[in-house]
């Protein structure tokens, strides 16, 4: 293990053990979800441990140089309560803006409020407009000195609870290229009277979360807190967002992995008939599918956050794959653990402390954070011609690609000016598939693997078709959305295979590695989705894949029972006992 690995691994358990034993705090959580509280607890203990650091560049004073590290430490907090994360990593969203376009003296002034644990949100939508960012209302209109601030921002993650916020305002004209523009806004310096935050909002998951507004009348601001020049709002907000979107797929995997963990639990433990579920055919098949689909999102979300550092000037593409793909399939494996444990899915006392029902209904809103699943499926679309152009002359970035997929390592210090709204070249983790499934092939691969990856390219190669005949427009046809799923499940499986390959040598020895499992488990549940998608038949069985249920089931089972990684790449965690049902029954 790399020195880098190791120290991961240390501050991974470090900020576990700062969470408190997980019994104590499945329990607390369970209440304040009740009781609609904020989960302040668990952020004090965040804030302690020195998470927000980790939002601000080093240069800035921070100890944000790597994605790859964010992405660890906050999935060990969203695979104990995902509501605590999403209320406290919304800081990083919020002060990113900041980063991309702030002078000197913004980014001294965000930098000291994060790092004070003051949180700073992301005022983007309005009640009527939703994601067009394009078409929101409240106005930043020029006067003697600076701006005056009139209209309304809701909702907004931590709108009331925020010290700052990075506001988007219409200084334009309405629907023009350069018609928006975003400010820094310090909240202590509004006139009393000229503004006020709106009620927080009721939600059906993250229900204690500060999901409010604000209504400003006449609140002026200086100059100064103009991010960037005037008009160029949209653009730094875009930006933003391919850093936003890509993270954002940890919120997804901790919630997988909770999920994961607490149904690997029951079906171990729940003897009915003297079998315990796990030892049945459809259970294990079940267990083992859900968890091959977390290992694809797992595989997707590292070379996501370290696409960041490595292939930045494709990070357009990469965090609308991330941020569709990670939910969707996320939301598909909670739905279909929530038949495993049955009405324990829903119920709110009786097993595990209601935790089931608590992370999906909390994940549900995931899919719609920094633009739902359709917005970004759509953006995806108008990119269409250049991941074509990029599949069919095999453009490949190849030492971008070589620095993303050597996880675990330092990556290169972060280039902001790199990001792009168009990603000049396409995608080099799908475009470099022929290659990779050549070598593969070439390498004496486990059993079925080198099969699996045949078949992934041979889909990619066929998708590069449908893509050519869809034209960018604002409003694509329904097909784009269908292909735009399908190219992220090629991009997922690519990710899988190259990891396997960069890494299986490595991890020899390990239950998910041997013979390729977890790789031939994830590309199998990827090429079943990719059939459906694409209305074409469901592709035959590898060799070997008739023992991959069983062998990838008992592995989840024995794992959780011990805190040991229930993906490939996963860190071990504290054993949260939960209520454990061994009850023997017919039923």
């Amino acid at each position: 293990m790399t020195a880098l690995r190791t120290a991961y691994a240390a501050s991974d358990a470090a900020l576990d053990a700062a969470l408190g034993d997980p019994e104590e705090s499945a329990v607390r959580s369970a209440a304040l979800d009740a009781a609609e509280e904020f989960p302040a607890h668990l952020c004090a203990r965040l804030d302690a441990f020195g998470l927000p650091a980790h939002y601000v560049p080093a240069e800035q004073g921070g100890a944000l140089t790597d994605h790859e590290q964010l992405l660890r430490l906050w999935r060990t907090v969203a695979r104990r309560d995902l509501s605590a994360l999403i209320a406290h990593g919304k800081t990083y969203l919020g002060a990113v803006p900041v980063w991309l376009a702030g002078d000197e003296e913004q980014t001294a002034a965000t930098a000291a409020a994060v790092l004070s644990a003051r949180p700073v949100a992301w005022a983007l939508s309005e009640p009527d407009h939703g994601a067009d960012l394009f078409g929101g209302t409240l106005t930043a209109t020029r006067h003697p000195g600076g701006y005056r601030l009139d209209g309304i921002k809701w909702p907004v993650n931590n709108a009331t609870r925020s010290s700052h916020l990075t506001l988007l305002a219409r200084t334009g004209t309405p629907g023009g290229a350069r018609s928006h523009s975003l400010f820094l806004v310090n909240k202590s310096a509004l006139a009393a009277g000229t503004w006020h935050p709106l009620p927080r909002a009721a939600t059906h998951g993250i229900r204690g979360i500060d999901i409010s507004g604000l209504a400003f009348d006449g609140a002026t601001v200086p100059a100064t807190a103009l991010l960037g020049p005037e008009g160029t709002g949209v653009e730094t907000v875009l930006r933003a967002l391919q850093l936003t979107r890509t993270m954002c797929a940890v919120l997804s995997l901790g919630a997988g992995e909770h999920a994961l963990r607490l149904t690997a639990r029951f079906t171990a433990e729940r003897v009915i008939q003297r079998r315990p579920l796990v030892d049945r055919p459809h259970p294990g098949a079940v267990l083992a599918r859900c968890a091959a689909l977390l290992a694809a999102v797992e595989a997707t979300a590292l070379v996501g956050a370290r696409s960041i550092h490595g292939l930045t000037t494709e990070l357009s593409v990469t965090s609308l794959v991330v941020k569709s793909l990670a939910p969707t399939l996320v939301d598909s494996v909670l739905g279909e653990l929530a038949e495993l444990l049955g009405v324990r899915s829903y119920l709110t006392g009786v097993h595990a402390h209601g935790a089931f029902q608590k992370v999906r209904r909390d994940h549900q809103v995931v899919a719609v954070f920094d633009g739902s699943t359709p917005v970004n499926r759509s953006a995806l679309a108008q990119q269409f011609p250049r991941l074509v152009r990029g599949w069919t002359t095999g453009t490949v970035n190849a030492d971008g690609l070589a620095e993303t997929l050597s996880v675990g390592t330092a990556p290169r210090p972060l280039d902001l000016s790199e990001l792009t709204l168009m990603s000049r070249h396409g995608s080099s983790v799908v475009q470099s598939l022929p290659a990779l499934v050549e070598s593969i092939a070439a390498s004496g691969a486990p059993a079925g693997l080198a099969e699996h990856a045949a078949a992934l390219r041979a889909t990619a190669a066929a998708l590069s078709g449908p893509l050519s005949e869809v034209r960018p427009a604002p409003r694509p046809p329904m097909q784009a959305y269908e292909l735009a799923e399908a190219y992220e499940l090629c991009f997922a499986g690519a990710a899988c295979l190259h990891l396997w390959a960069a890494h299986h040598d490595r991890h020899a020895g390990e239950p998910l590695w041997q013979d390729g499992l977890w790789a031939r488990a994830a590309l199998r549940a990827l090429s079943a989705r990719l059939a459906d998608v694409l209305r074409a038949p469901r592709p035959g069985p590898a060799p070997g894949d008739d023992h991959i249920d069983g062998r990838l089931a008992r592995h989840i089972c024995e794992s959780t029972a011990i805190g040991a990684p229930v993906t490939p790449f996963g860190a071990p965690m504290r054993i949260d006992t939960g209520d454990r049902p061994a009850e023997e029954s017919t039923a």
